[in-house]
């Protein structure tokens, strides 16, 4: 059995076919869609979106947030930004966690808190999909 699905962001759509399963990092925790799954609309959070296709290749995606939708003959995946995990470069993740690492750890005067702790998100989270890419397939 399979489903549609899409992965859209407001630059492009990255991926549209027919797939027999769709993981994402949801606000409250991971969640699987398979064919028949029940309507349903949650926030996403910054992290890998792995699509299952059909005859079983796997492909995975980085999203920085957004929803998903499932209805009963289409799962779309709603992105902020997005793009496949195997176009990431690692070391400006790396740089951009250590940098926001460091604007948290020297408040000054003019910190924005919420904007280091979330720069600090989406780079741990590009690095925790380079990761898992690379368990899944042995590189990057």
């Amino acid at each position: 059995m399979s489903v549609h699905c899409d992965i859209v962001s407001a630059e492009e759509e990255l991926f549209s076919g027919l797939v027999e399963m769709v993981i994402a990092h949801a606000n409250m925790g991971d969640v699987g869609i398979l064919p028949g799954h029940m309507p349903l609309l949650t926030d996403l959070k910054p992290g890998p979106v792995r699509v299952i296709k059909q005859g079983g290749d796997e492909e995975i995606f980085y999203i920085s947030g957004g929803f998903l939708e499932v209805q009963p003959s289409m799962v779309k995946v709603l992105a902020d930004t997005a793009t496949r995990a195997k176009d990431l470069d690692e070391v400006a993740a790396q740089e951009a966690v250590k940098a926001a690492q460091k604007a948290l750890s020297e408040k000054g005067a003019e910190f924005d808190y919420s904007s280091a702790a979330a720069r600090l998100a989406e780079a741990a989270a590009q690095l925790r999909t380079i990761n898992e890419l690379r368990k899944k397939y042995g590189r990057h």
